[in-house]
């Protein structure tokens, strides 16, 4: 009974497998497609390159690698069948007004797209004389990077300095106060003259509320070019430089730190 109840309901099983919507398959990114120069990310992955005026298209993949000066152009063999310019195409790479165009072993342009966005789609012409199409469908794309803050790259640059006007050595040991922000004291902080072994002490003066200052927790100073820097107890160091009459964290990364001489 069981058995043929599943031979009559089989044919409406399949029709209705049928009639579900096919779930679009699209080709990964290309290898090294995260780390490739920005002017051609936009480019990398798969798309669909067809005549245009006619049905037949086949999936091609300009890839990341390099093939000479050039970059990798992948499809299946099949695809030299169905569009035959592609026969002898091996490379890509990008014309004088940015745009793809398919190269083969010698370096002749076979296709050459001088129209289009990425999103829109790209029209061109080979070197049959016919007009293509190259249209992203659904294929997946890589991402421009986002523009670099330009005063988040200053602040992450080495501050220059000139040891001529940077302060004296001997006017550094002394008692300071540490700050987070402009004019507010976090704590204090005393740096020694050195010792008759040469070792720079340094120390907090009581009580530290400031967390990340306790962890780093200074207990020694050196000096040298300018830079002034306090050295950690697990020995790894802050840099700072002299500035406006105080000391600031160079370069300006993470958490800011000032520090200022107090008066004797």
């Amino acid at each position: 009974m069981e058995k043929g109840l599943i031979r009559r309901l089989l044919p409406l099983l399949i029709l209705a497998a049928g009639a579900l919507p096919a779930v679009a398959q699209t080709a990964p990114l290309p290898r090294g497609a995260d780390k490739a120069p920005e002017a051609i990310r936009r480019w990398l992955g798969a798309w669909e390159l067809g005549l245009a005026d006619a049905s037949k298209s086949c999936t091609v993949t300009l890839g990341a690698e390099p093939a000479g000066n050039r970059r990798q152009l992948r499809f299946p063999a099949t695809c030299r069948r169905a569009l035959p310019i592609l026969d002898t195409a091996v490379s890509w790479t990008l014309n004088g007004s940015g745009q793809p165009q398919f190269m083969d072993a010698g370096g002749k342009e076979l296709v050459g797209f001088q129209s289009g966005t990425p999103e829109a789609g790209l029209d061109g012409k080979g070197s049959d004389g016919k007009a293509y199409k190259l249209a992203s469908r659904d294929h997946p794309r890589v991402s421009p990077k986002a523009p670099q803050n330009p005063a988040a790259s200053a602040a992450q640059r080495i501050t220059a300095v000139d040891p001529a006007t940077a302060p004296a050595p001997s006017s550094l040991p002394g008692r300071y106060v540490l700050m987070r922000q402009q004019n507010r004291e976090a704590c204090r902080l005393v740096l020694s003259p050195a010792s008759a072994d040469g070792r720079q002490a340094a120390a907090f003066e009581g009580m530290c509320p400031d967390t990340g200052l306790t962890i780093f927790d200074p207990v020694g100073w050196r000096y040298a070019e300018g830079r002034l820097t306090l050295v950690a107890r697990r020995g790894h160091g802050t840099d700072l430089v002299f500035e406006n009459g105080q000391w600031r964290k160079d370069p300006a990364v993470g958490a800011p730190l000032l520090m200022r001489k107090l008066t004797p």
